[in-house]
Parts: C-alpha cells; sequence; structure tokens
C-alpha cells in the first residue's frame, strides 16, 4: 500500500511515495517557469500543475518500485497566496497571480488595516488573495470562483471546491476567532463567500479522484484526495513539528519563518501574521521574501554553473561579504517591515569586489531577514528554543553557518529537505483513514537532523554587518 504527498511548488512539482509506515520510498520532480511581467507583478500558467502530475506521479512510483494500483490516497500541499479566477467548469481564465505578485496596490487601499490584522491575524498587503481577487475582477469577466492553487488542483481532481482553514486564514478575508469568512470583510473587498472555496480539514477527504482526475494523474477512479494545505503549514508538518518550541526555516523559492505556538497572536509591528494550524494551535510566521529564488537569480545573472559553484565562490569570502550589503526585496520587502515597493540592492561595491563577495551577500542578506523575523518572534513571547532549517535550501553547509552566525545560536538541518511532501503523505494517509490523526501520526514522524554551530570567530562580523543591513534599509525606505 502506498499513499503519495504532491507538492505544488513555485519552479518545480513534487511528489513522495510513502508505504503503510509513512517511510519515504521514491520521489521526482517536474520542473517548470513562472513570468514576472513587471516589478512586482508574478505569473504562472495553472495547467503547468497539472501537466506535471502525471509524470511526478509515475516517477516517484517507479522510483518506489510500486505500481499505480498500489496507491492508496493522495495529498497535496503547496504555494500559498496565489489566486487563479475559474469558470463554471473550473477551467482558468488566465495566468495565476502567484504567491510574490504585489499589483493589486490600490485594491487594499480603501481597506481598514487594523480590521484586518485583528480579525484576521493578517498584515494588509496585494500579495494576499483577496486584493487579488479584486484585481481579477475588473479583468477576467466570466470569473465564478477564485481558488489559491492547492484548492484548483484539487477541484480539478475530485470536482469539490474547497480548501483548508490555513489557507483560507491568508486570504484577509477570514476571522480567526469565528473560524469562518468575515462579512464585512467579504463586503469590504466585493467578494462573495459563493466564489471562495468552501472551508474543510486539511487531513479530510476532499472526494475521490473523478474520470477526469484519473486521466490527469494516472492513477485509479475512486482514490480519496485530501483537502491539503499551503507550503507554509507543510513544512513544519512534514518535519513533525506540531506543538510549540521550534522555529522552522522553510528554505525554497521563497523564505518562510515561523513557529507553532498555543494561541493568536496580532502583532502590531506587522512584521508576523498568525494563521491558523491543524494541531489546533496557531503558526505565527512572515510568510517570505524571494530567498532560494534570489539565489537562483544571482546564478543566472552572474553565470555560476549551479547552485554549488556560487557556494564555493561565496565560501572564499569571509563573513560579512567585504562590506556588501543585500537587501532581499527582489519582489517587495518582508523585513525587517512589509514593503512592497521596495526593491532589491547591492551596496558597498567596491573595484576589487568580484562574484563571489555578490554570492555571499545574497546568502547573507537572506539569513538578515530571518533574523529579523526570528527576533520579532521572541519579542511576541513565541518559543525559539530550536532553529531547524527544511526546503532544498537547507542542503547547503554553508548557508547553514551563516545562519547559525547570524543568530549566535545552533540550527539543525533536516536531513531530508522534502519536507513539505511529506506532509502531503500525511494528509493522505488521514484522510484515508489509514491514520487516527494528523496530529499523531506527524508526532511520530521526526526527520534525523544534523546539527550546525556557529563559528564564535565570525559571530562580530555577523553582527556589524547585520546592523549595516538595517541601516541601509532604513535609508533607503524614503526611496521605497
Amino acid at each position: 500500500m502506498i499513499v503519495i504527498g504532491v507538492d505544488i511548488g513555485t519552479q518545480s512539482l513534487k511528489a513522495v511515495a510513502a508505504d503503510r509506515n509513512l517511510n519515504p520510498l521514491g520521489s521526482a520532480s517536474i520542473a517548470y517557469p513562472f513570468q514576472t511581467p513587471a516589478p512586482g507583478e508574478a505569473e504562472q500558467d495553472p495547467q503547468l500543475w497539472l501537466d506535471a502530475l502525471r509524470p511526478a506521479i509515475a516517477g516517484c512510483l517507479d522510483a518506489a518500485g510500486a505500481r499505480a494500483g498500489d496507491v492508496a490516497a493522495l495529498g497535496f500541499v503547496g504555494q500559498l497566496d496565489g489566486c487563479i479566477a475559474v469558470d463554471a467548469a473550473c477551467r482558468a481564465l488566465g495566468p495565476a497571480l502567484i504567491w510574490m505578485d504585489r499589483r493589486a496596490e490600490m485594491e487594499i487601499a480603501d481597506i481598514p488595516a487594523g480590521l484586518v490584522r485583528e480579525r484576521t491575524g493578517s498584515v494588509l498587503d496585494p500579495s494576499h488573495m483577496a486584493a487579488k481577487i479584486r484585481w481579477l475582477k475588473q479583468r477576467r469577466p466570466g470569473a465564478v470562483r477564485f481558488h489559491q492553487p492547492v484548492s484548483y488542483v484539487v477541484e480539478r481532481l475530485t470536482g469539490r471546491a474547497v480548501f483548508d482553514h490555513g489557507l483560507a486564514s491568508t486570504t484577509m478575508l477570514y476571522d480567526l476567532a469565528e473560524r469562518c469568512f468575515r462579512p464585512e470583510l467579504l463586503e469590504g473587498f466585493g467578494v462573495s463567500a459563493s466564489e471562495l472555496p468552501e472551508i474543510g480539514e486539511a487531513s479530510a477527504s476532499a472526494g475521490g479522484l473523478t474520470p477526469a482526475g484519473s486521466a490527469l494523474t494516472g492513477l485509479r477512479e475512486g482514490i480519496p484526495v485530501a483537502v491539503g494545505t499551503g507550503d507554509d503549514f507543510a513544512g513544519p508538518l512534514g518535519a513533525g513539528i506540531v506543538t510549540p518550541g521550534t522555529v522552522v526555516c522553510s528554505l525554497g523559492t521563497a523564505e518562510v519563518v515561523g513557529a507553532v505556538h498555543p494561541h493568536p497572536v496580532i502583532d502590531p509591528l506587522n512584521l508576523v501574521e498568525t494563521h491558523g494550524f491543524v494541531s489546533g494551535f496557531s503558526f505565527i510566521e512572515n510568510p517570505g521574501w524571494l530567498s532560494g529564488g534570489a539565489v537562483t537569480w544571482l546564478r543566472h545573472l552572474v553565470g555560476f554553473a549551479d547552485p554549488a559553484a556560487l557556494t564555493e565562490a561565496a565560501a572564499g569570502v569571509p563573513a560579512g561579504s567585504g562590506g556588501v550589503t543585500f537587501i532581499p526585496a527582489l519582489n517587495g520587502a518582508m523585513a525587517p517591515v512589509w514593503q512592497p515597493g521596495a526593491r532589491g540592492v547591492f551596496y558597498g561595491l567596491a573595484a576589487h569586489h568580484h562574484r563571489g563577495h555578490l554570492a555571499r551577500a545574497v546568502l547573507e542578506g537572506c539569513a538578515f531577514a530571518m533574523r529579523d523575523v526570528i527576533d520579532r518572534l521572541r519579542e511576541l513571547g513565541v518559543a525559539t528554543d530550536r532553529i531547524l532549517l527544511v526546503g532544498g535550501g537547507a542542503r547547503s553547509t554553508l548557508w547553514a553557518e551563516i545562519r547559525a552566525g547570524v543568530l549566535d545560536q545552533a540550527v539543525e538541518r533536516a536531513e531530508s529537505v522534502d519536507a513539505a511532501p511529506m506532509a502531503g503523505v500525511l494528509l493522505a494517509a488521514t484522510a484515508a483513514g489509514l491514520e487516527p490523526s494528523l496530529a499523531e501520526a506527524a508526532a511520530r514522524l521526526p526527520l534525523p537532523t544534523s546539527r550546525t554551530e556557529p563559528v564564535a570567530a565570525d559571530v562580530p562580523a555577523y553582527e556589524v554587518a547585520y546592523q549595516r543591513y538595517r541601516t541601509l534599509f532604513d535609508a533607503l525606505t524614503p526611496m521605497f
């Protein structure tokens, strides 16, 4: 018996096959692009996700030595804060505005930020779904519903429009206390509840694969598909984190930094948000900036052959990047403050600098933004006893060393970085009744980790560099 978890990422779709005991047996991924037509804009064709399903699932089954007939359930996680306008047949009416798209600034101008913060736990920002819906309503005639990526794929496979409380809580329309859409926010954004998916539990079954779903996946009709959740919540869940005490840094295309907490926390400084989490706790997080995506951008920009070449060049530069500072705001800033109009910056360049300095500055700049968030979590009383790195960026020993030095605290790295699709495995197994509860399944799935200590001699240099980063951001704020 096999269960499959699928992560609908920004740059690829990954599938993991696991056995009845939740042991991963094989994985496969299919890469695809996204587009950035203009500053602040980011789009992706939803057909890319559908086209990647069948080969990714076949690939993970082949790696596991299993067959399609062995699959008992399917679970999805994926990029959140995207928005797809669809017709009555759930056909996309244009590209998805993905998480990093912040073009809908005018659509939030008349919305009370305090109401959004106090009721939803979210920062009023054009990256969130409600702003994008308002923008799309003016430009996608014929739209009858608006989806996030996970709920779009789930409806295409099962015929049911549903997403979980975690995804709903990122829309700016969801009342944390009431666990439903708030009428005055729906009215303010001009959205009807009927234009949104219904809300369900992430580990519940959305339904069985329809004939169309079977054709898209290569799996047999009728197998249960979990409602699913967003990748921000899948990172900790797939690492077995369902209780407070651990900050999870998911180092993917975006960098998400957050921690499980017993109750909602409303941040008056608007650096972190509160979202629903599967264990009944809250997830206090910053939903992330272009981090792994910034590394990819620099690699292509200056001609590094692969990530290893970039890392090798960065490793040849001492802590502090020789005075070069990078502001990680290629799609707007998310730390130390949310600022949609901010842009990425290299500062401090001199004639003796080379591309290795740029590479290290990007790695350090993303780590500085991580520190901004963790410092704020501590100020808000969120437990940060343990720092766990997951996602593709967790493979980098150098990046782990930088982060330990910037925090002056040991960090751990998950030995398997596929935490997000493993969360899909847990959701699938629970939806199929193979696990008694999602929390119990996750609690027995802690990933093996390795520990990286800070290099004591480098800590003072990182402190100087971090303060330079903060001073630079403050100085540039009037230009943003």
